[in-house]
């Protein structure tokens, strides 16, 4: 616990996924490290002064090692980590930096083949806007917090689930969630998250759009993010 009782700092938990770091790399699959390695340069970037870019890029942090069994001891503390408490501080900062030499050792991954990624990406095999018709139907450059996946060499792709099946604007119930999921630099995590299966509502959350309440699917955000 920190002082105030809050719960590990983001320092104390950067450096325990440095101590943790060989595990961490035998129970994440090449893209999930990858994607914690990506974060973590989100990170390292942020400039320090900058208290919310720096607790941003620290959820985002959180977010990519959700995937990690729950008795991981990095698993356990992430729950302890409220951005909400104690922010960050400068180290928080420079000690990503460090952290990202220390993966990188560990990873000793094969660089994988090019693949193509609608095939191998489920989400990119969802019904989908694309940008010049997500542009149409917002009316203009689409939210930031729109889901928005890369699918290079194509044109993005925004799930089409985020919006009315009439046409209109994003459903504002959607654009509250992905801002919970920072969508805007995790647009799979937030993806998945729509488009699984969650015990907790009974389906997954983008089927279920105008069937539960919007209050139902924050609150099942919320939890996620805050780790309840």
């Amino acid at each position: 616990m920190n002082e105030e009782g809050r719960g590990p700092s983001a320092e104390s938990l950067l450096a325990l996924i440095g101590e943790h770091r060989e595990s961490i790399r035998a129970a994440l699959d090449d893209e999930q490290h990858a994607l914690l390695l990506t974060r973590l340069s989100a990170l390292a970037a942020a400039p320090p002064d900058k208290d919310m870019t720096v607790r941003r890029a620290l959820q985002g942090v959180r977010l990519a090692l959700r995937p990690l069994p729950f008795d991981h001891p990095v698993r356990a503390a992430l729950d302890g980590v409220r951005l909400v408490a104690a922010p960050p501080g400068p180290a928080t900062v420079s000690e990503a930096l460090a952290l990202i030499d220390l993966l990188t050792a560990a990873a000793a991954a094969p660089v994988p083949e090019p693949v193509d990624r609608a095939a191998a990406d489920p989400l990119l095999r969802e019904p989908a806007l694309s940008t010049v018709e997500a542009t149409a139907r917002c009316g203009g450059a689409p939210p930031p917090e729109l889901i928005r996946l890369p699918d290079p060499p194509h044109d993005d792709r925004y799930p089409e689930f985020q919006f009315p099946d009439c046409d209109g604007n994003p459903h504002e119930v959607v654009l509250k969630v992905n801002r919970l999921l920072l969508a805007d630099i995790d647009p799979q995590g937030a993806a998945s998250w729509w488009l699984n299966d969650n015990t907790w509502l009974g389906g997954a959350p983008a089927s279920l759009l105008g069937r539960l309440s919007d209050h139902e699917l924050v609150c099942a955000a919320t939890a996620l993010v805050e780790g309840e």
